[in-house]
C-alpha cells in the first residue's frame, strides 16, 4: 500500500494518539488528530486526506455526521470505528468498520478495503 495522509477522529486523544504512531510505523502521515465533529470537518477541509479513520462516537458531535458532511464536499475513503459496528452496519451495510478493539492486521485489511472504494 502507498503511503497516505490519514486523518485520524477519535474523542479519546490517547487512543487516537497510540492509533497515529502505528500508522507512522506502517509509514503513512497523519495530517490531523480531531476529537470532535466540528474538528473533523474543519481538519478534513484543512488538510484534505487521503483516508479518515473515525470513532463513530465522539464526547462532541458524531463521527458518522462529521463524515457526511465532509464527503458533501469532496468523496474521501474512510473507516468507521466503534464498539458496536453493527450499529452501524445497520445503517450502511457497504461500511468499512472496525470493531474495538481491533489488531494491527485489521486496521491493515481496513485501510486497504476503504482505500480501494477510492479507485
Amino acid at each position: 500500500m502507498q503511503a497516505v495522509n490519514i486523518l485520524v477522529v477519535d474523542d479519546n486523544l490517547t487512543i487516537a494518539e497510540l492509533l497515529a504512531e502505528v500508522i507512522a510505523d506502517l509509514g503513512h502521515t497523519v495530517c490531523a488528530i480531531e476529537v470532535t465533529e466540528l474538528g473533523a470537518v474543519t481538519a478534513a477541509a484543512q488538510h484534505r486526506p487521503d483516508l479518515m479513520i473515525v470513532d463513530v462516537r465522539l464526547g462532541h458531535g458524531s463521527g458518522v455526521v462529521a463524515v457526511d458532511t465532509i464527503i458533501r464536499s469532496r468523496p474521501v475513503p474512510h473507516i468507521f470505528v466503534s464498539g458496536d459496528i453493527a450499529q452501524v452496519l445497520a445503517l450502511r451495510p457497504n461500511a468499512v468498520t472496525l470493531q474495538k478493539p481491533y489488531s494491527e492486521a485489521a486496521l491493515i485489511t481496513a485501510m486497504e478495503r476503504a482505500l480501494a472504494t477510492a479507485d
